[in-house]
């Protein structure tokens, strides 16, 4: 195969939360290589490069910091994706894997659609030998149905898939790519193969350590990152459940995870209990996790993992129906704050966001919610909310209202909850949101982040998680 020592030129395909950071990072850091990411979705690219940076379609700290740097320098945004893909050396596929909704697999098994359009559209195009990067989070083996795609063709080009899963956090995801604990490069390991993983350990290398960059077999990379995100979220899960018992016996939760979080064998991390785990990986990942393993028979594996999501809905649900019951068991015509839409803080990502469950099973109860977050739009709520299809779109409208100004959002209100651990919100004045609140005002803080005894002395009646 005809490979070059040396990557010059990258595109990508797909320019949202994966692709978009990591391209401008990659461009960032590797200034003699031309970045060139594509999309089909013209406004995204509008937005992308549009010269007020806090336009950007997508919110995390630093971010607009390194797209000024390296945007018009070798960071390209285009929605000429035929022309990226044909000159690039090395082409990424960062697009949407969603749980499938129809048919075999639905509710679990990854959509694959994307990303198969993509690799029909890179065989169709292609002129010359191309790297194929697998950067969406795929079940395991795709990267071989991906390359029966590219071969099928029949034309002289030649391609060797390699699988480099994204282990970003959002709202760290800038200093995760900087800084990253580890980049893992799955491929096969024939000549060729080796080759082509080298070309993108040198890309990756210009700014990591060599030991950071993990090689393996294709496979094993496939299966790391579901594996990587099971792991986590049974963490979430298991101190959720936890805080359940908290809540019944008296026990404080969080002085319950730093006490095991200071062993060694544990550590601390993942250990804060809240309304729930969101984003677009933990849930779909696990689901992806559970399909494979019942189709390959393995039903106690597949028994294991779901139990992780089960104990995330029940958590989420938990949280309303303590709401419902605290305010006398109805909340039909009710106020309620919903403070934080975003899955957590430093994003605007809502994907799987606990706030819609847990607005979906107010709105049930005929609730009239104000929501307020600092980075979240109105159109996306209500999009989140109409996605779930339980009410149609104009009473979705009527009881929901989305404001700009959170004391706005809890003037008048029968309760506040706190969904998304924004930093502003412990500093707001509090005092002064109970003097505006009816009575008894009531705090739901699903995620523990301000000072109960605080709100207390003030005169709330407070609800925190894993607390009695």
């Amino acid at each position: 195969m005809n490979f070059p020592d040396k990557i010059t030129n990258i595109c990508c395909i797909g320019a949202g939360y994966v692709g978009g950071p990591t391209m401008a990072v990659i461009a960032q850091k590797c200034p003699g290589i031309k970045v060139t990411v594509v999309d089909i979705n013209a406004q995204r690219i509008a937005d992308w490069n549009d010269e007020d940076l806090d336009k950007l379609p997508i919110y995390e700290p630093g971010l607009k910091e390194v797209v000024q740097e390296a945007r018009g320098r070798n960071l390209f945004f285009s929605t000429e994706v035929d022309k990226a893909i044909d000159e690039a050396q090395m082409v990424f596929i960062s697009v949407n894997t969603p749980t499938k909704t129809y048919g075999v697999g639905k509710g679990m098994a990854a959509d694959l659609k994307y990303v198969e359009l993509c690799a029909r559209n890179i065989a169709k195009v292609a002129t010359s030998d191309k790297i194929v990067v697998e950067k969406s989070t795929l079940p395991v083996r795709t990267a071989e149905s991906i390359k029966t795609i590219l071969d099928a063709e029949g034309k002289s080009v030649h391609f060797k898939v390699l699988s480099n899963p994204e282990f970003l956090a959002e709202g760290t995801a800038i200093d995760d790519l900087h800084n990253a604990d580890r980049v893992l490069i799955g491929g096969d390991q024939d000549k060729d193969g080796l080759n082509a993983i080298q070309c993108l350990v040198d890309v990756y290398a210009h700014w990591l350590p060599k030991e950071r960059i993990l090689t393996t077999n294709v496979w094993s990379s496939e299966l790391s990152k579901l594996t990587a995100n099971a792991f986590l979220a049974q963490r979430v899960s298991s101190i959720n459940a936890i805080s359940a018992l908290c809540e019944q016996t008296g026990a404080n939760v969080d002085e319950i995870a730093k006490a095991i979080g200071a062993d060694s064998r544990i550590g601390s991390k993942f250990l804060k209990a809240s309304v729930g785990f969101g984003g677009s990986c933990f849930q779909k990942d696990i689901l992806n996790l559970v399909y494979i393993a019942r189709s390959y028979g393995l039903e106690e594996v597949a028994d294991y993992w779901e139990q992780v999501i089960k104990l995330n809905d029940y958590q989420k649900r938990r949280f309303a129906e303590k709401i419902v019951k605290t305010l006398f068991n109805t909340v039909n015509g009710k106020k309620i704050a919903i403070l934080g839409w975003a899955f957590k803080k430093d994003t605007n990502d809502t994907r799987e966001s606990a706030a819609i469950y847990v607005a979906d099973y107010l709105l049930n109860e005929q609730a009239e919610l104000v929501v307020y977050d600092p980075k979240v739009k109105a159109e996306q709520v209500y999009a989140d909310l109409d996605y779930l299809n339980t009410r149609s779109e104009e009473d979705n409208k009527q009881l929901v209202t989305v404001v700009n100004d959170p004391y706005k959002a809890m003037n008048d209100s029968h309760a506040v909850c706190i969904l998304t651990e924004w930093d502003e919100f412990k500093s707001y004045a509090w005092e002064q949101v109970y003097k505006d609140m009816k009575k008894p005002a009531c705090v739901f803080d699903g995620r523990n982040i301000i000072e109960e005894d605080k709100l207390k002395s003030i005169g709330f009646s407070t609800f925190n998680l894993g607390r009695k």
